[in-house]
């Protein structure tokens, strides 16, 4: 939740130059569908059924404002009803996949405000997407910027990535999941740390820890990304949503309960076309022809 601006004494933002430079356009989203000011969401991959959404507010460090949040949500309620996208990857710049919130729009803001409007509830959309969701992080991932990967499925990241959830630096806490996604991820002992010190931890620290699952060179890291949604979009989306569920399923029930729901949605698949022709197809010795029924 913390945002750019605690980075101030932390790192250097980039010059006018850099920003100009690394700035992107806004494009239309799929096709024409709305125009957007802070994201760039495009289809990327052989067979272009993977959605790739960019963070785009360079000057910030594409800080998550409430404009941008809003907008990433637009784009996922469009994908999630899109035949032809089968996984989204969501990433950012090369010096910041996203540095926190945007702390100036929450700096006056009381408990009345925050409570009575269950602020910051907009923010778990991501993590309610049925279809896969990968992080590609480069740079800062610090405070929502660690909380909106950390609700992604997948989290791969550039060797040079940085992890925090800085918020006690600025007189609170993490506010959209920090401290139990990270404690679910990385374990108590680490997680109390990163939260209580606000330090952060390199992208090869996270991944020894859990928290991300593959380290990339910088310039390769969306290709990987990409390629594993790729992988991802070629089997069935029907069943995919299914192994999703089950496997979400882990974080919120006992093992008894868990193992219960991971049968019944086993037991679901021979109700699908696809397990027919997956199975079919392994036995023929050939490519299966998934339908997503």
């Amino acid at each position: 939740m913390a945002a750019a601006c605690v980075l101030r004494h932390l790192v250097r933002l980039p010059s006018a130059a850099a920003t100009v430079a690394a700035s992107l356009p806004p494009r239309r989203f799929l096709a024409g569908a709305a125009q957007f000011q802070y994201i760039v969401v495009e289809k990327k991959g052989a067979k272009q059924n993977v959605a790739v959404i960019q963070l785009n507010r360079p000057k910030a460090l594409n800080a998550l404002c409430d404009g941008l949040i809003n907008e990433m949500n637009l784009a996922l309620d469009s994908l999630e009803q899109d035949p032809g996208v089968g996984a989204i990857v969501i990433t950012g710049s090369e010096k910041a996949f996203a540095a926190g919130a945007d702390i100036k729009e929450m700096q006056t803001r009381t408990f009345q405000e925050c409570y009575g409007g269950n602020f910051l509830a907009h923010w778990n959309r991501v993590s309610s997407v049925r279809k896969p969701v990968i992080a590609a992080v480069n740079g800062y991932a610090l405070g929502g910027g660690c909380e909106l990967a950390m609700m992604c499925d997948i989290i791969y990241a550039g060797e040079k990535a940085q992890f925090g959830q800085p918020e006690i630096l600025l007189g609170t806490i993490p506010g959209s999941g920090g401290t139990q996604r990270l404690t679910r991820a990385v374990g108590k002992s680490l997680a109390m740390e990163m939260i209580l010190t606000g330090e952060r931890i390199s992208a090869q620290e996270a991944k020894g820890a859990g928290l991300v699952s593959k380290v990339c060179p910088v310039e390769k890291l969306l290709d990987e990304a990409i390629s594993c949604g790729e992988k991802i979009a070629k089997n069935s989306k029907l069943v995919v949503a299914m192994a999703k569920e089950a496997v979400n399923a882990a974080f919120e029930m006992t093992l008894t309960e868990g193992n219960k729901m991971e049968k019944r949605l086993f037991h679901a698949t021979f109700a699908t076309d696809d397990r027919k022709e997956g199975m079919s197809a392994f036995v023929e010795k050939r490519e299966a022809n998934f339908k997503d029924h």
